[in-house]
């Protein structure tokens, strides 16, 4: 599960880069929606991970 929290953090960071930086202006929304979904999904399994381990 931490494997799934890293790839949701990566994705993440991409959608932030595409949105905050003016590259895809037309998405800016969507992808600060995205941006912080896939960072709850992230901590989400990030934390689920560390909880499964024990």
């Amino acid at each position: 599960m931490l494997h799934y929290a890293v790839v949701f953090l990566v994705i993440a960071l991409v959608a932030a880069l595409f949105g905050f930086g003016g590259i895809a202006s037309g998405a800016v929304g969507i992808a600060k929606i995205l941006f912080f979904v896939f960072i709850v999904i992230a901590v989400i399994t990030f934390v689920m991970g560390l909880i499964n381990r024990k």
